[in-house]
């Protein structure tokens, strides 16, 4: 049985790795120089769902695994007021270089997500945001409920698109047709990974390969929501994520979100949640 804290621990060195990769001023990894030079850049992440996510000005937000800071300046951008958090010191400190270089107004802070009530301070947000994969990297989703739960304000509102778990089930190593390999639902024990690339072009290899993932069902999300008392007000289905996941098997759109090509809607690869903490 894999310790969970030495999972964690091999997690973050990766993230620590690829979060140097990601900020690179090259051109690799998430092409941060873009929203240097053009203050109206927002990531695609948040782009797709700006509709769903509507008027978001003046909101107080949190913004969970919030990696480099891309997402979280994009809504910035829109009007929010942000505060970033993520578990690798490397990710929060390349997160503040960039903001200090495009001059958006954003705080970040180096806390576990499961730590963010302290970290962050309980029922303080109008709106916690998260954005795709992330969920996968938590061996509890109920845990992670718990924690949005207590970071909302009464009337305040949860957002996240996610890569769905039916796309993490898939073994994307096999590029003939989708393939289910691994659990679709939450199990204690974690699938294991060695790769030293990243989903995104990056420079050089990473040094940190080993990876630790869990799953959750969507029932399981969805009633680990509803158990920490928030009130389920979107569920949305998509056929696209915002990078090639089934290398081989994908087409990419114009808005730069890929769809399975000749299995064009077999399976939803990803989702779009929206949850609200009742006033009373």
């Amino acid at each position: 049985m894999t310790d969970h804290a030495d999972a964690i621990r091999a997690n973050r060195s990766n993230w620590d790795d690829r979060a140097t990769a990601h900020a690179a001023r090259s051109g690799a990894g998430y092409r941060v120089q873009r929203y240097v030079d053009d203050r109206e850049t927002l990531s695609g992440v948040v782009r797709f769902d700006r509709t769903r996510l509507g008027d978001i000005a003046g909101l107080s937000t949190a913004h969970l695994q919030c990696h480099i800071g891309t997402d979280t300046l994009s809504l910035a951008r829109l009007g929010a007021r942000v505060t970033g958090l993520d578990f690798s010191a490397v990710a929060v400190a390349e997160a503040r270089r960039l903001v200090s270089e495009t001059g958006d107004d954003v705080s970040f802070v180096q806390a576990d997500v499961y730590d963010a009530v302290e970290a962050l301070g309980a029922e303080s947000f109008d709106l916690v945001y998260t954005g795709i994969g992330a969920l996968c990297w938590l061996p509890s989703i109920d845990r992670w409920a718990a924690v949005v739960a207590g970071l909302l304000a009464p009337g305040g509102r949860l957002f996240i698109r996610e890569g769905h778990p039916i796309l993490w089930s898939m073994d994307d190593t096999l590029a003939d047709e989708p393939h289910l390999r691994f659990s679709y639902f939450e199990r204690a024990e974690p699938v294991q990974w060695d790769d030293d690339s990243s989903y995104v072009q990056i420079d050089t290899p990473l040094a940190s390969t080993k990876t630790f993932e869990w799953n959750h069902g969507l029932g399981e999300i969805v009633t680990a929501l509803l158990a920490n008392g928030l009130v389920l007000t979107t569920l949305v289905e998509h056929d696209s994520v915002p990078w090639e996941a089934l290398p081989g098997q994908m087409l990419e759109r114009p808005d730069g979100e890929y769809a399975l090509d000749a299995h064009a809607g077999v399976a939803p690869l990803s989702y779009t949640i929206q949850a609200v903490k009742p006033t009373d």
